[in-house]
């Protein structure tokens, strides 16, 4: 079930919320981690089974590291999560891997060694991590076991976060596990960030989807090399509004419950540096690797040697976390290569040079790294980056017009999403609430803020009420974390 389906909306959600205020404040965990499975199941099935096999791991895995047993805990929740996620998610990739090098090593592998492919559970990767720092915070003294598997279970599944992030830690929410509060304020900013993430991902990340998926999706001769660069232009703002999207809804849904999920992205394309972006794209995962890898790895605490090694490692981890493809690793450890540069030095250098060149190289690393993250294989992501390159022109001799010439994608739809999608990739609509915060100060009159505050309330209705039509109108819906 996607939160941008009519199912969710209007059926699934609103029941789910008119229940859980009308039921007793002690049983909302019950019935948040009840109606959390029956949302995972809806298109998962039995494969719900994996979610609550991976809570109980880690659940008796942190018992047991607060009674006494700290080793014994720390491995059952690394051996046991780590092997449901790499068995779902990574051993067909390993075994086609294995059978790929024998090949061309000249070992000849039977037919019968190939494995049934394994369907990937969703969210695997987000709840596995969740488990793991966890169990990794007990044993390293900073939270105290849940002693109620009901509360603990309610963290892993809750729905609002589980199928696409942000990766949220227990520590930050143990609290509102135990009691929490929502105000009337409380659940409007929460229905407020719930819709403005909604109409980032249908009126958005959608529309970019069509137009990236048109490109990569068409043989390479068939479209220019503008065509190719508005591609990977159009597939950068899908993912960022796809992503922040469900993050925007996942955070607005929390805020409806009373938990206060942290900010998942900032912005990340106004970075002026690789090191920025990350501090920028995908927070929690960035920040979850930094705490539970690359310190305990040694972080920069050693020598530069040890210090990019570690950063190669925790990229690598990074790209493969994302998917079990060697274009996803390919992609990790591009950003990491970039990494080691600016920590070799050539971050000192962007801080000199004009902010907008500095803006450029960034945006120019990034853009060439999706399309390896887009690519199906790494043949089709380099064939991709030659046309970009314009290494690939369409042979002379050919009297066959382009499919795709650039003008072919440039509708007033198109241009208009493109320009709201550069738009809206910066800060400009936090600029906006600021500005709109000020004049309410200086209206004076409760009248006119009243005025305002029903302004803009109708804005935010008329918003849903479009993405709504969207969807009614467009079945083009895609959910890009099925290879995740």
């Amino acid at each position: 079930m996607l939160f941008s389906s009519a199912t969710f909306l209007f059926f699934y959600l609103p029941i789910f919320l008119i229940v859980y205020y009308c039921l007793p404040r002690r049983w909302h965990n019950a019935f948040l981690f009840g109606a959390s499975l029956i949302f995972y199941a809806w298109g998962e099935g039995v494969v719900v089974a994996i979610l609550l096999l991976s809570a109980g791991i880690n659940y008796v895995a942190g018992s047991l590291i607060e009674h006494g047993n700290r080793r014994a805990g720390l491995w059952l929740s690394l051996v046991g999560s780590l092997s449901l996620l790499f068995y779902f998610k990574y051993s067909n990739f390993a075994m086609d891997t294995a059978q790929g090098l024998a090949k061309a090593l000249g070992v000849s592998v039977a037919d019968s060694m190939s494995l049934a492919h394994i369907a990937l559970p969703i969210g695997i990767s987000f709840y596995t991590f969740q488990g793991i720092s966890y169990t990794l915070d007990i044993y390293w003294g900073r939270i105290r076991a849940n002693k109620s598997f009901l509360d603990f279970g309610t963290y892993v599944a809750m729905f609002p976060h589980q199928i696409a992030g942000p990766i949220v830690r227990y520590a930050d929410i143990a609290p509102e596990l135990v009691e929490r509060y929502v105000t009337i304020e409380k659940f409007g900013v929460g229905a407020e960030r719930f819709i403005i993430g909604l109409g980032k991902k249908v009126l958005l990340a959608n529309t970019f989807a069509k137009l990236a998926d048109t490109i990569f999706n068409a043989p390479s001769d068939s479209y220019s090399t503008s065509t190719a660069w508005l591609g990977i232009i159009a597939y950068s703002l899908q993912i960022y509004f796809d992503f922040s999207g469900y993050s925007d809804m996942a955070i607005g849904l929390g805020k409806m419950v009373g938990f206060d999920f942290k900010e998942n992205f900032n912005y990340p394309y106004i970075a002026r540096s690789i090191q920025d972006f990350w501090r920028r794209w995908h927070i929690s995962l960035s920040s979850w690797f930094r705490d539970y890898l690359y310190i305990p790895l040694g972080g920069n605490r050693g020598s530069k040697v040890r210090t990019y090694r570690n950063l190669l490692i925790v990229f690598f981890v990074t790209g493969l976390w994302h998917g079990a493809s060697w274009n996803f690793i390919v992609w990790g450890l591009y950003h990491g290569v970039f990494q080691l540069a600016e920590r070799a030095g050539l971050s000192k250098q962007l801080e000199r040079v004009w902010a907008p060149l500095a803006h450029v190289y960034t945006l120019l690393v990034v853009l060439i790294g999706w399309v390896f993250f887009r690519a199906e294989t790494l043949e089709d992501a380099i064939i991709y980056l030659q046309k970009m390159a314009g290494a690939l022109p369409v042979p002379a001799q050919s009297t066959i017009p382009l499919a795709y010439p650039i003008t072919y994608f440039l509708s007033q739809e198109v241009v208009g999403s493109l320009l709201l999608g550069f738009l809206f990739a910066m800060p400009v609509y936090h600029s906006f609430q600021q500005f709109w915060q000020r004049i309410q100060i200086r209206a004076g009159l409760p009248i006119i803020r009243y005025v305002m505050d029903m302004g803009y309330i109708i804005g935010l209705f008329g918003l849903f009420i479009m993405a709504v039509m969207y969807l009614a109108a467009d079945t083009y819906n895609p959910f890009i974390y099925f290879r995740f």
